[in-house]
């Protein structure tokens, strides 16, 4: 039996691989949990690893949870790492996040969600319906500031450039976080945004049963 891992993406948990078809595999979810003062991301990984009890397994990560699945990726031996709505390296970053980072914005106004923006969040992450906004709104309230705080550093200064051999790549050719134009993907679903992995899980499971299969 394979073993497959999921991490979501910033912030969320399983819930957003409930409508994703895992054939023939055994699924676990990794929570994502507070980092430690001045934790880095290879140590954040580790210990997110230390939470993956079978040898050679498949990783999938959605988002920031790709990421961090290619961070994982270098600590253990794994037998497929899978991505979707993210990135491989700081080179497929959008430009602003670029700038973002290098400049260390993130430090002068730390990222906060208000409500007035929400309507362009939920643009941006590509919210098509109320099941997906009730998802999105209900980990607004449950996410922690320090969480928020250490992950968003880590995503903006993210130099990675390694990628594993086994690394599969799904992206949506209307992301507006991570833009195809910047992405080099294994898999790409045209008409798919951020959450394309809720929305459009009927094109995402059958690539993902060729992958598995």
């Amino acid at each position: 039996m394979k073993h497959i891992y999921c991490i979501s993406g910033f912030g969320a948990d399983g819930r957003v691989f409930s409508k994703l078809n895992f054939a023939n595999t055994d699924v676990h979810f990794i929570p994502w949990f507070n980092p430690l003062k001045k934790e880095t991301i290879e140590a954040y990984a580790k210990r997110m690893s230390a939470q993956i009890h079978h040898k050679d397994p498949i990783l999938f990560g959605l988002s920031f949870g790709g990421i961090m699945c290619i961070e994982i990726a270098k600590i253990i031996s794994t037998g497929k790492v899978i991505i979707i709505s993210s990135i491989k390296s700081f080179h497929e970053m959008p430009l602003w996040m670029k700038l973002t980072g290098k400049l260390q914005l993130d430090k002068i106004v730390p990222l906060k969600t208000f409500k007035f923006i929400e309507p362009l969040e939920n643009f941006n992450l590509g919210i098509e319906n109320n099941e997906e906004l009730k998802l999105v709104s209900e980990y607004r309230k449950t996410i922690g500031q320090q969480y928020t705080n250490w992950a968003t550093h880590q995503i903006l200064n993210w130099k990675n450039e390694w990628q594993p051999k086994t690394m599969v790549h799904i992206h949506g050719g209307k992301d507006h976080i991570f833009p195809l134009k910047n992405i080099k993907a294994d898999y790409v679903i045209p008409d798919g945004g951020h959450f394309m992995i809720m929305n459009r899980s009927q094109k995402v499971n059958n690539i993902l049963e060729e992958i598995l299969n």
